[in-house]
């Protein structure tokens, strides 16, 4: 099993537990905040799962049918999951702004807040297991997850101060008012998921200081007169390019191709833990201006 997936296996786990606790001190205390965080642990065992298979296809060797593989589920993933955590946040919006309308009081606040604080404890050891794996493996799937839980986090300490000013001060609306602004962020931090996913999906260029290396490392070949037709992609943890190089018309094939494959060695050393598909092209003229 590879280190994708068991980050979402452990994901889906502590989701789970968070689940139950935050669900039977939500309900008995009434607290809008600890009730939308069930709803967001919910939500994340709903994600952690989807990214399990998510990350299952996106491993699949391209075949016959999909002969550049599946990498791009992960993508589709990050902009399901970026959708679903906009929507907890209008969810969470919506209680909140019904709490301070209807009046409703807490109760068990000192039970809530034991629950808040185990709940931080126990997301921060997840968003770090996370990250590292993110890190390791640069899956857009896990740096998702990662972030998600990041959010968690913050509203997780969130919860706990506003239950803890509720309990000092009595004020109700405290409550409601954490929720609100726990929900403006959730919905904020879904920005960057999905965006990150739509932009993969519509086979945007790599970001501009890998392309500007990718420029600098033809640039600086002495051999090569020239090159067009720079195209960048990515999918998955996969990182393709495709590059017209222009030889001297009297060069030979075979020492144009091996020119060509040290020109690739190079571009893959620019970060050697991802996977690359490079196509070069080999024009004896640069045949760009008769298009």
């Amino acid at each position: 099993m590879t280190l994708q997936k068991k980050a979402t296996i452990i994901s889906s786990a502590t989701a789970t537990l968070l689940i139950i606790i935050k669900v039977v001190i939500g309900i008995m205390s009434g607290s809008v905040a600890v009730l939308a965080s069930a709803v967001d642990s919910v939500l994340d065992l709903i994600i952690s799962a989807f990214n399990y298979f998510a990350i299952n296809k996106a491993e699949q060797p391209a075949d016959e049918k999909f002969n550049y593989g599946k990498g791009k589920i992960e993508a589709l993933a990050a902009v399901i999951e970026g959708t679903i955590i906009a929507t907890s946040g209008c969810y969470i919006m919506y209680h909140a702004i019904k709490k301070a309308y209807v009046g409703e009081t807490t109760n068990y606040l000192g039970e809530s807040m034991m629950v808040m604080g185990i709940s931080l404890v126990i997301t921060i050891a997840l968003v770090l297991f996370l990250n590292y794996v993110a890190k390791k493996t640069n899956s857009l799937v896990i740096k998702s997850d990662a972030l998600h839980y990041k959010t968690d986090v913050l509203t997780n300490g969130a919860i706990l101060v506003s239950l803890f000013l509720v309990y000092e001060t009595g004020y109700e609306i405290i409550d409601s008012i954490a929720g609100g602004i726990i929900a403006i962020y959730i919905i904020y931090s879904a920005y960057d998921i999905i965006k990150e996913g739509v932009y993969i999906l519509l086979d945007a260029a790599l970001d501009e200081e890998t392309v500007q290396k990718i420029k600098d490392i033809l640039d600086n070949c002495s051999e090569l007169n020239d090159y067009h037709y720079l195209k960048t992609r990515r999918s998955g943890n996969t990182n393709f390019v495709d590059v017209h190089l222009v030889f001297h018309e009297k060069i030979s094939l075979m020492e144009a191709h091996n020119i060509a494959d040290k020109i690739e060695e190079k571009i893959e050393q620019i970060d050697p833990k991802e996977e690359w598909v490079i196509n070069s092209h080999l024009d004896p003229y640069d045949d760009s201006t008769q298009k």
